[in-house]
């Protein structure tokens, strides 16, 4: 008897027994991949680490004399995102804007930047038996070439930026990036999304901004590279710090980006209660949103057990897996799930109702989205990190190895903590002890 057959008998004996549907799928899949050979469970396969490579070291052999004082901070951060490079083993990564945390002021939280000279940079890197090697590294630069940095940008609308201990302010930077999310181009070139605009970051071969699109309203003055305003305009409500955070490539070259968490529409406390974020789809040709999505996160108890505050919901990661799906990440930073979603043409939202900020309630402050006549997308659980020994905390770039085979990394913060304890009294930094680590993940039946 085949095992589809016996598979068949299973389920008609466990409907019987009364087991919910929802269980079936798993028990034939896991039974299938069990006679094909597959490994019953998900499983870690492979962990590699990147060494202590002192942070002033690496980004003044890009770009000398950017950073005077590391304060003991190695390179770090660049799990933000992670990308095939077409040799085996080796993958374009991304860093974000660098060593940050928040340390409180007469009861208000200062945003701190301890390394304020440090560029964003792309980061190849080779994952070597237990090992990951820097191959090669990027500083993001603007046109005239000079660093981005990884500042605020505005006065008002992103965070205050001050010294390691959030006693001195630092001076905002138009050209500052919070990089998330990385692609590469058929021409070399890459894409990357960013937080604060939120933004989608066209650069060259070699790291310069080509053009930085943003919202429409942003007003982002003062740039020393191109800036069109070609995003709705209802992404100015990002939540702060949780602009753009994935970012996928399709066959046909079209873009998608993720919003990391809901909007805050109306305001904030509708964003931190909402389930529901969006995804917009980009055509470089046409250098415009063509279609725009309502992704539903599940309950954050369902994505992780111990975690109780919705808006601790992310999405880190969007992966093209085919024409028009994508493996989707939704995480906290304790526990992650990979989900497939298929973008069709009835999903689309973009330029109804809900890119109005005025529309009332708005997309995120509704309980039952679908029941609205909102066309969520639909998803499939492919796999839930959380579950699987050995998978570090905060994943945030997913990759494709092989058919069956995951490459994940976490974002390690550059071993940072929050928090006035972050620093010692001579301002160096206390490590936290977590590593930049790429993680390989078989599935018992592939993707």
């Amino acid at each position: 008897m085949s095992p589809h057959a016996v598979g068949r008998r299973h389920i008609h004996r466990t409907v019987a027994a009364g087991v919910p549907l929802a269980m079936l799928a798993a028990l034939v899949a896991v039974g299938t991949a069990n006679a094909q050979g597959y490994p019953s469970q998900p499983r870690v396969t492979r962990t590699a680490t990147l060494g202590d490579i002192p942070l002033a070291t690496f980004s003044n052999a890009l770009l000398p004399g950017t950073v005077g004082d590391d304060r003991g901070v190695d390179l770090g951060g660049i799990g933000s995102d992670i990308y095939p490079a077409g040799r085996r083993g080796e993958f374009w990564t991304v860093t974000d804007r660098g060593p940050n945390g928040q340390i409180k002021v007469d009861g208000k939280k200062r945003r701190t930047f301890p390394v304020p000279g440090f560029d964003p940079a792309i980061v190849k890197i080779r994952v070597s038996g237990d090992a990951v090697k820097v191959l090669d590294a990027l500083p993001i630069t603007t046109s005239s070439g000079k660093p981005v940095t990884g500042l605020s940008n505005q006065a008002g609308r992103d965070e205050a930026p001050y010294s390691y201990d959030a006693q001195t302010p630092l001076t905002y930077n138009p050209n500052g990036v919070d990089t998330e999310g990385i692609v590469r181009s058929a021409d070399g070139s890459f894409w990357l999304v960013d937080e604060y605009g939120p933004s989608l970051i066209h650069v060259s071969a070699r790291g310069r901004v080509l053009t930085r699109y943003v919202p429409k309203g942003l007003n982002l003055t003062g740039t020393d590279y191109p800036v069109v305003e070609a995003l709705p305009a209802v992404l100015l409500h990002r939540k702060t710090n949780r602009g753009f955070e994935g970012l996928a490539q399709l066959p046909g070259g079209d873009l998608v980006m993720a919003v990391q968490s809901p909007l805050s529409l109306p305001n904030g406390d509708a964003g931190d209660a909402s389930r529901t974020t969006r995804l917009l789809r980009f055509s470089p040709k046409k250098r415009a949103v063509t279609a725009e999505y309502a992704y539903r996160f599940d309950p954050v108890n369902v994505v992780d057990p111990s975690e109780d505050d919705t808006s601790e919901l992310k999405i880190s990661s969007v992966v093209a897996i085919g024409r028009d799906r994508l493996l989707v990440e939704e995480r906290t930073d304790k526990a992650a799930r990979l989900q497939v979603v298929e973008l069709t043409r009835r999903a689309n939202i973009l330029g109804g109702p809900w890119d109005s900020d005025t529309t009332s309630p708005s997309l995120e402050q509704l309980d039952d989205p679908a029941a609205s006549g909102v066309p969520v997308l639909a998803k499939r659980l492919v796999v839930d990190l959380g579950t699987v020994a050995g998978v570090p905390g905060k994943i945030e770039g997913v990759a494709r190895v092989d058919h069956d085979t995951l490459a994940l990394i976490n974002d390690n913060d550059f071993g940072m903590t929050d928090g006035a304890g972050a620093f010692d009294t001579q301002g160096r930094l206390v490590d936290s002890g977590i590593e930049t680590t790429v993680t390989y993940v078989r599935l018992p039946h592939g993707i």
